[in-house]
């Protein structure tokens, strides 16, 4: 009676687990999803999964198709059987009949587009400005950079396609190079822990030729006139850093907005957000977090005194650019209007 009572259980407890590794995929999914332009990874998750940061549990890279981790506008997905799990994966481009997936094995494909139009996981024209130009530093970092001395005829502002003149220590292997103006100081809510200074974005510029003391550069990009004294960064490649999978935290993370991109006073679905974490908390451009709005203070009217009323579940934000003490996020769910000193911590 005790081996069959144990054998009971332990069907029960494998079928339990079984059910619980389909139960995040949604019901009547696609048979086979076609890639669009403008598709994100986070769409396609959200298609199949009703938890779309469990991406990475749910994605299987196929050998036979090059860049099985990147996908392409035109790709075509499909839910197959690997080793008894449902899972997502590219079965190629071109026509595809289903019978093709009976057996679970794959199709050679080939991969001909380059990496630069792979879907990236949150829309990029909505961050791409925050990749590749808008960026946190330390006073210390802004204040040993290269800076602007002059302009072309000794004027004080320069436009696109002007000629300017900077001193500074440069890196000779960079050409290319953001202009940027000291802006907003954070602090840590809490604590006031100085976070850091957002390095504010005014344009590009490239080196044509140099002296000793002096380089000379032409403006090729402007938000607003650059002045004298901006300072000089290096540029970053955004496109890279657009591929990425949305995933859970690798640690427990809490924190704060602690500032919104624009100056708007509530936060709504594809805004950006500034976060009192970053990568000394552990956090990593992927990562998803829940956003809850703060309990409001409210006054008990029996004993007069004052109550925290709960978080209430208010949205999901993907960070997509990390600091060591601050990252930037986009909220790509949102259920009721936000504000900074909102709570982000991991998705339960």
């Amino acid at each position: 009676m005790k081996t069959l009572w144990a054998i009971g259980l332990l069907l029960f407890i494998t079928s339990t687990l079984l059910r619980a590794d389909v139960l995040d995929i949604k019901k009547d999914v696609p048979e086979i999803y076609v890639v669009e332009k403008g598709d994100t990874l986070w769409d396609i998750s959200s298609t199949f999964l009703h938890s779309p940061w469990k991406w990475q549990d749910i994605w299987h890279n196929n050998p036979e198709v090059e860049n099985p981790h990147l996908i392409y506008p035109g790709d075509k997905l499909a839910l197959i059987d690997v080793d008894g799990k449902r899972k997502l994966t590219i079965i190629g481009r071109g026509p595809v009949k289903i019978s093709s997936l009976g057996d679970g094995r794959l199709k050679p494909q080939v991969r001909t587009s380059p990496i630069d139009n792979a879907i990236p996981a949150i829309p990029i024209d909505k961050i791409a400005v925050f990749l590749s130009k808008s960026r946190i530093e330390t006073p210390e970092t802004l204040n040993s950079s290269p800076y602007v001395i002059a302009g072309e005829g000794r004027r004080i502002i320069s436009g696109k396609d002007d000629i300017i003149y900077a001193r500074g220590e440069f890196d000779e292997t960079k050409n290319i190079y953001g202009v940027y103006r000291p802006g907003e100081v954070f602090e840590h809510p809490e604590t006031e822990e100085f976070l850091g200074v957002q390095a504010l974005s005014i344009g590009s510029a490239r080196v044509m030729d140099s002296n000793a003391d002096v380089k000379t550069l032409e403006v090729t990009r402007t938000s607003e006139e650059v002045r004298v004294n901006d300072r000089l960064l290096p540029e970053l490649d955004y496109k890279a850093s657009a591929n990425f999978y949305p995933k859970l935290p690798n640690a427990e993370i809490e924190a704060e907005i602690i500032a919104v991109e624009g100056g708007v006073s509530q936060v709504g679905t594809l805004d950006i957000v500034v976060i009192s974490a970053g990568s000394r908390e552990s956090l990593d451009k992927g990562d998803v977090l829940a956003i809850e709005q703060r309990g409001e203070v409210v006054k008990d009217q029996i004993t007069d005194d004052l109550i925290q009323l709960p978080n209430v579940d208010a949205g999901l934000m993907i960070v997509f650019r990390v600091f060591e003490k601050m990252s930037y996020g986009l909220v790509v769910s949102a259920d009721m209007p936000l504000v900074t000193g909102d709570i982000v911590k991991n998705p339960k």
